[in-house]
């Protein structure tokens, strides 16, 4: 990793001055994001995060001082030409022709593995992860509550495999409950076999409106319950009903992820789990752990002074189970466990959830499940204000319908658009990284308001602008030929805004790290967005066509190298990046 020798060789000279093991080094020594406005060095040290003693409330001049003192004693040698304190910070310059050589070499080498090789990396235990996303609720239409499920967990299970973990997508899905009772009384009252096989999902929407305004009907109600009833017994037909309305759902599920660049290994479900659920019931019980309240709720006490000051209710008084489903859940988690040997178990869902997952695992730990805390709930916010030119959303394919011819539109309208060969293919990539880019940009547990022009600005921050600056990038190399790192002359790199260029560069690992640790999209986007601005700039100031054939090629090789980074961190966020827009 280009950043990683710079880092080491900089550690090294470090720690002959400090007497402290280079390794011991390398993470205070980090990139210094570019600057518009000034001339940045290349690495700073942090002289707060190294000098032993050194508390919080230490004073800002007297790390400034220390800085100085630091800065004095260390000698500039073939790598770092310049060495100067800031406020709290040692700053080191590269040279600069060994920088544009360096990361150019580094990313031409590992390609898309660029980044991911970094030292930082070294401690981080290659794990098994299993990943719980998406999960709609069968026999409904994907609702676009479940957009921000799926492409978080999507974000997170590509980054991992990235980074060198085995993963493992389930998809866990709503398919068990009375609802299903309801929907099986409405099929037969108002189902067609024909609708059914056609679309499916928009046929049991249909139904289960229609039933549903008769749900309050003591008859329906009586139905409904016999249906599931049945469903529970595994009565041959009830149950070839209920598989059918499955099976017809995953299969237009499978074609909806299809289109957002989703997969799962394993299709998972509450139905899977409903005898194990007795099961882990009766471990409940057997530990102890389930307690009766004056209603007759079976409940786990988890406050910690056992006074039932905080409670997790299991069972209800009349005898169903609630939605931890909570046993459910808890089998699920531990039949996986038994199944894939996990080493860290994450469940993808809106905050609302954060409660049940706290109790979730608190009772597994209960139950004496130490690896209940390598579970990890990772909850995101709402989408607020999400509408259609025909009104409120509420199903997910009718957001990226729309995406796609509005995203058609536009592309038809602008007169740079060039002649395409499957222009509604662009314009579905184009617009889903216009969708993912504005639900990545904050944090992810914050709501935010969805915009339709903000999404699909050419220019700004936006996914669009990242794949324009791709496909213009593409279309650079096709023109002049592709870039050959073997002759480059990176004297010619040396103007500030091919430095900058090469300074963003460095910092990708540092990005990727940051993004691992927190499990947060935002770094890489505001990574990413920055790297688009910098080449757009460069493509402006630093010509390829008309320039001598070295410059040229020196030009091409830097704008090659923003490009395949580029790409790789679109595709860690989901996106498939275009090369004709």
């Amino acid at each position: 990793m280009a950043a990683g020798s710079f880092r080491r060789s900089i550690a090294s000279q470090l720690s002959k001055v400090l007497d402290l093991p280079p390794e011991n080094l390398i993470k205070s020594i980090s990139a210094v994001p570019v600057s518009k406005k000034r001339h940045v060095a290349d690495f700073q040290l942090s002289i707060a995060s190294v000098l032993e003693n050194s508390s919080s409330d230490c004073l800002a001049q007297d790390l400034h001082l220390q800085a100085q003192q630091l800065a004095e004693r260390l000698k500039c040698d073939s790598v770092v030409s310049e060495i100067s304190a800031g406020p709290g910070t040692v700053n080191f310059t590269i040279n600069r022709e060994l920088l544009a050589k360096t990361v150019l070499q580094q990313v031409w080498k590992d390609g898309s593995e660029y980044g991911v090789k970094s030292e930082l990396f070294s401690t981080v235990p290659r794990q098994k992860a299993v990943i719980e996303f998406s999960s709609p609720n069968i026999a409904k239409k994907f609702h676009i509550g479940h957009l921000r499920s799926t492409i978080v967990g999507n974000f997170i299970a590509n980054l991992k495999v990235a980074l060198g973990h085995e993963v493992v997508r389930i998809n866990y899905l709503g398919d068990w409950g009375m609802q299903f009772g309801l929907l099986g009384v409405g099929f037969q009252s108002f189902g067609s076999r024909e609708k059914l096989k056609s679309s499916p999902l928009q046929h049991l929407f249909e139904v289960y409106v229609q039933i549903n305004k008769a749900a309050e009907d003591e008859n329906t109600k009586k139905l409904a319950k016999d249906f599931f009833r049945k469903l529970e017994e595994h009565d041959e037909q009830t149950l070839s009903i209920w598989k059918q309305f499955r099976d017809l759902s995953i299969e237009e599920y499978v074609r909806i992820y299809k289109r957002l660049g989703v997969h799962f290994d394993e299709y998972s479900g509450e139905s899977f789990y409903q005898e194990k659920a007795q099961e882990v019931l009766k471990m409940l019980e057997d530990k102890g752990l389930l307690q009766k309240t004056v209603k007759g709720t079976r409940v786990v006490d988890l406050s910690e002074k056992k006074d039932l000051s905080t409670v997790s209710t299991v069972m209800r008084s009349d005898g169903t189970s609630l939605y931890i489903t909570r046993q459910v859940d808890l089998a699920a988690a531990i039949d996986r466990m038994n199944k894939h040997s996990w080493d860290t178990m994450i469940y993808v869902t809106d905050k609302s959830q954060s409660n049940h997952f706290q109790h979730l695992f608190q009772i597994l730990k209960l139950m004496g499940y130490d690896w209940a805390e390598r579970c990890q709930h990772v909850s995101f916010g709402l989408i607020q204000g999400m509408k259609t030119r025909r009104g409120e959303v509420i199903f997910l394919e009718d957001v990226l319908n729309e995406v796609r011819s509005r995203m058609l539109q536009n592309m038809t309208s602008t007169k740079t658009t060039k002649e395409l060969q499957d222009p509604v293919e662009t314009a579905e990539k184009v617009g889903l990284a216009a969708l993912i880019i504005q639900d990545f940009r904050g944090l992810l547990s914050s709501d935010y308001q969805f915009s339709w022009d903000r999404a699909l600005q050419s220019r700004g921050d936006t996914g669009v602008f990242l794949q324009y600056t791709h496909a213009r990038l593409h279309s650079l190399e096709q023109r002049h030929g592709n870039a050959e790192l073997t002759d480059v002359n990176v004297a010619c790199l040396q103007e500030p805004d091919a430095i900058s260029v090469l300074q963003h560069l460095l910092r990708y690992d540092e990005v990727l790290y940051r993004s691992s640790q927190h499990l947060q999209p935002k770094h890489i986007v505001s990574y990413l967005l920055t790297l688009s601005h910098l080449a757009a700039v460069a493509h402006k100031t630093l010509p390829v066509k008309g320039s001598a054939p070295d410059v040229a090629q020196a030009r091409l090789c830097l704008f090659h190298a923003a490009r395949s980074v580029l790409a790789s961190g679109m595709k860690l966020l989901g996106i498939t990046p275009v090369t004709q827009m």
